[in-house]
């Protein structure tokens, strides 16, 4: 079966990495730049006839305007000026295939020579039979490399520059690729852009979009120190949110430098090279600041090699910040999965077991943390101390006012048994507390085991209910404001009686206040009910399938912390 001839055949046959990078070193083993033209010439040629296929290579030039022949070499036919001529008007890079009396020529090959800018001269090469598309494909590459080559014969300087420039952006890539700590790769990009550029000093911002801010760390590992400046001020901040380049010869003629900083750091700015770094979306990530040029103003040249080193600082910058903010994360749920468990151990590990009566218990954040939370305290062998409370907000902050009420309420238990006034007193520490700035609902029982009857205050909390054994439901609401508010607060008591098959229900809003993805919420009626149905289970199968029970309300909705007590009489 024959090979269908592809778009890519056609150029030259599929691009093999390693066969090209093989022909590209040994092009440019060959083509010496520091040669003259004559000398490259003669090596064009001769690689040119050295490639499977060729019998004869010829290299063409112009001469005050019409083609001659430079160079040639091998079995070629008689010259004709029409091929170099149409390669010297058209620039083309490759004409691939000469013609001869209005038919295509696969024997013949030619290529313009040049360096972007022009055309330097044009490479002419003769088969004994078609090329395949591997000559064609070397050929090609030899020609480009050639053409670089030729035209830096003539400009040698530049090309040195280019190639040293060349070398130099290769060098930096590698750099930037070793490392994925971000103060460790901003002090290589700084070492990187002032050698380069020869300037005294540096600074690499990074740009926080959400606070309207540039930052920067100084140091490197352990010692690096965060810097953070208004993205409104200063040179940086302007490049920053205008995404232009500045160099100026004078910063003090400009209006947008702040000079204070000079003023503290003791240092005179005078030349200033400031660059955005754009991502590949185009977006701006961070900013380069270069100061003080030791040879005089920044140069276009200067401008020229940052910019071309700007996608591999941008890439390297976001992976080094995604780096970054995944160690972070890391750290973050280390502490947080240490922090629940200190929480989990202040909670009590399992309600106490009281004759007539049978609780159930559970409390599931949110977060890895929370601010809910319930207790038991006897006090003596007939009474028991219950709480329920919820912390305003969620997460750290909350869990840590959370372990602050457990240990005022167990410290001030023990000297005030009176509910009404144990709610002020510790409405009065928790509000003297200024650090915390937080409130919190409570619900307060004292049990009394021998004449089956229940005080409370409720402080704002969600009310909990009796289920009584005939059905209906009582509210628990007697109290006050909640906690940590208001200063002075006095707290009425309530009392209510128990009877034997009697549930009684208290819990978090995380309950009550659940929503579903219709932002509905579960609501008291739904909780009364789902007892009213499991009333014959043991209180913490109660406890258990309710909570599954919201959980699969909630399922798609918003969730909150979550607190459930089942209390029933026997």
């Amino acid at each position: 079966m024959s090979r269908k001839r592809t778009p890519a055949n056609r150029r030259g046959g599929a691009r093999n990495p390693a066969r090209t990078l093989r022909a590209l070193n040994a092009a440019l083993g060959a083509l010496d730049a520091e040669a003259d033209a004559p000398e490259l010439a003669r090596r064009v040629v001769e690689l040119a006839l050295a490639q499977p296929g060729v019998i004869g290579a010829r290299l063409w030039r112009m001469d005050e305007g019409k083609p001659v022949i430079w160079r040639q070499a091998g079995k070629l036919p008689v010259a004709e000026e029409s091929l170099p001529r149409e390669a010297f008007a058209n620039r083309r890079r490759t004409l691939r295939a000469g013609r001869r009396a209005g038919k295509s020529d696969a024997t013949q090959w030619a290529g313009a020579l040049g360096d972007g800018a022009r055309c330097v001269g044009v490479l002419e090469a003769r088969g004994a039979a078609s090329f395949d598309a591997g000559t064609r494909g070397r050929l090609e590459l030899l020609s480009r490399f050639a053409g670089v080559a030729l035209a830096a014969s003539e400009r040698n300087l530049r090309f040195r520059g280019a190639v040293a420039e060349l070398s130099s952006i290769v060098e930096a890539t590698k750099r930037l690729n070793s490392t994925l700590d971000l103060g460790e790769l901003i002090n290589i990009i700084l070492q990187i852009a002032t050698r380069q550029t020869d300037a005294d000093r540096g600074t690499v911002f990074l740009v926080d979009r959400e606070r309207d801010e540039i930052w920067s760390l100084v140091g490197l590992r352990l010692e690096q120190k965060e810097i953070r400046l208004p993205a409104s001020k200063g040179i940086a901040g302007w490049v920053a949110r205008h995404g232009e380049t500045l160099r100026l010869s004078d910063v003090y003629d400009d209006p947008r430098f702040e000079p204070e900083v000079d003023r503290q750091l003791n240092y005179r700015t005078r030349t200033l090279l400031c660059l955005p770094i754009r991502n590949k979306d185009g977006e701006i990530i961070g900013v380069l600041q270069l100061l003080n040029k030791r040879a005089g103003p920044f140069t276009p040249a200067d401008e020229g090699f940052l910019r071309a080193l700007s996608d591999h600082l941008a890439l390297a910058l976001e992976n080094a910040q995604l780096h970054r903010e995944r160690l972070a994360k890391q750290r973050l749920e280390r502490d947080l999965a240490l922090a629940r468990s200190i929480q989990a151990g202040l909670l009590p590990e399992r309600p106490p077991e009281i004759a007539g009566f049978e609780i159930g218990v559970a409390h599931r954040a949110s977060q890895m943390v929370g601010g809910d939370y319930y207790d038991f305290v006897p006090l003596d062998p007939e009474n028991l101390l219950i709480a329920v409370a919820d912390v305003e907000g969620k997460g750290v902050a909350s869990a840590l006012v959370m372990a602050n009420l457990q240990a005022t309420l167990r410290a001030l238990v023990t000297h005030l048994h009176a509910v009404e006034r144990l709610l002020a007193a510790i409405n009065r520490v928790m509000l003297s507390d200024t650090r915390a700035k937080k409130y919190m609902s409570m619900f307060v029982g004292l049990l009394d085991q021998h004449n089956r009857a229940l005080q409370y205050v409720n402080a704002g909390h969600v009310p909990p209910v009796v289920v009584r054994a005939a059905g209906e439901s009582v509210a628990l609401e007697e109290g006050g404001t909640v906690v940590g508010l208001l200063p002075d607060v006095v707290y009425k008591r309530g009392l209510i009686a128990l009877e034997p098959g009697d549930i009684v229900v208290a819990c978090t809003d995380g309950i009550t206040e659940a929503t579903d993805a219709q932002d509905e919420e579960y609501g008291r009626e739904r909780l009364v009910e789902a007892v009213r149905r499991r009333r014959d289970s043991p209180a913490q199968r109660i406890v258990e399938s309710i909570l599954d029970e919201v959980g699969n309300f909630t399922r798609g909705g918003q969730e909150d912390d979550r607190v459930l007590l089942v209390l029933k009489v026997l």
